[in-house]
């Protein structure tokens, strides 16, 4: 039987209890027969892949490369995921620039089947950058069905410091942050914003986003969050907010918890 990890309780203390035991849950997880044999599919077969039908053809290759970028989801869209990986990322109008979803972008980009004459496929060492992600991805994916909530914050903690360290503006990376539908409902929840936002134009959204990380973190910049302490914080009230709608009761913990932060944040509603 495979090894599914174990999240007892939803909230900030079920993301508490699988942080404490998440070395002995990941060397259970990745001990598993099940990761092994799909790793090793993949790794014997990716470099004979030519192609994005090739690709889409075969559902193990594609479970594994999905799983990869978060995308799991949509294996049985096979056509959808070929006409992205053929339309590369090179040209403004590829279907992978006009999705709202940029993880499909980082998933064309990553197979390059669309941008060069010779995919990625065919690197010596393209198969060990995909599986070097696909364990931690497979094992969020594995928390999500446990607990939605936390496989976004599990999301968050390793996306959020890898968009920090990138070569981006500060409106740069808050529009990459809107493009993951993660870190979007993360910080969505984090900040208190009403579901009226997604809604709003871009630029209102990303001065929405830096008032609120001001108030909250101390600063508009997102490279703050390459402070693992901020990147926890913003974690801890998604959880608390997150938990507190879902219960909607007065006597909840985590609603009396966010009673309190709200009393210390500055009221920005003339923004949304």
């Amino acid at each position: 039987m495979s090894f599914a990890p174990v999240v007892p309780t939803g909230g900030f203390s079920g993301w508490s209890f699988l942080n404490r035991t998440m070395a002995k849950q990941r060397q259970a997880f990745d001990a598993d027969p099940a990761t092994h044999r799909e790793a090793a599919y993949f790794r014997n077969r990716i470099g004979k892949i030519d192609s994005a039908e090739q690709l889409v053809a075969d559902r193990r290759l594609l479970s594994v490369a999905l799983t990869t970028f978060g995308l799991e989801g949509d294996v049985n869209n096979r056509a959808f995921l070929q006409k992205i990986l053929e339309g590369g990322t090179l040209k403004p109008e590829a279907l992978g620039n006009r999705l709202a979803d940029k993880r499909y972008l980082e998933f064309a980009r990553a197979f390059g089947f669309g941008d060069f004459p010779i995919p990625n496929t065919k690197k010596s060492d393209f198969a060990d950058k995909i599986l070097s992600a696909y364990g931690e991805r497979r094992f969020e994916a594995a928390v999500g069905t446990q607990n939605g909530d936390i496989r976004i914050a599990l999301n968050a903690r390793r996306e959020l410091a890898d968009i920090a360290g990138k070569r981006l503006s500060e409106n740069g990376k808050w529009l990459t942050m809107l493009g993951s539908p993660p870190l979007r409902s993360l910080l969505q929840t984090a900040f208190g914003l009403p579901q009226s936002f997604a809604g709003a134009d871009l630029d209102k959204q990303i001065i929405v986003l830096r008032d609120r990380a001001t108030n909250l973190l101390g600063s508009s910049d997102p490279a703050g969050f390459s402070d693992p302490e901020k990147v926890e914080k913003i974690i801890r009230l998604f959880l608390v907010r997150s938990e507190a709608q879902s219960s909607g009761t007065a006597a909840s913990p985590a609603l009396a918890v966010l009673q309190a932060l709200r009393t210390s944040q500055t009221r920005l509603s003339r923004y949304v």
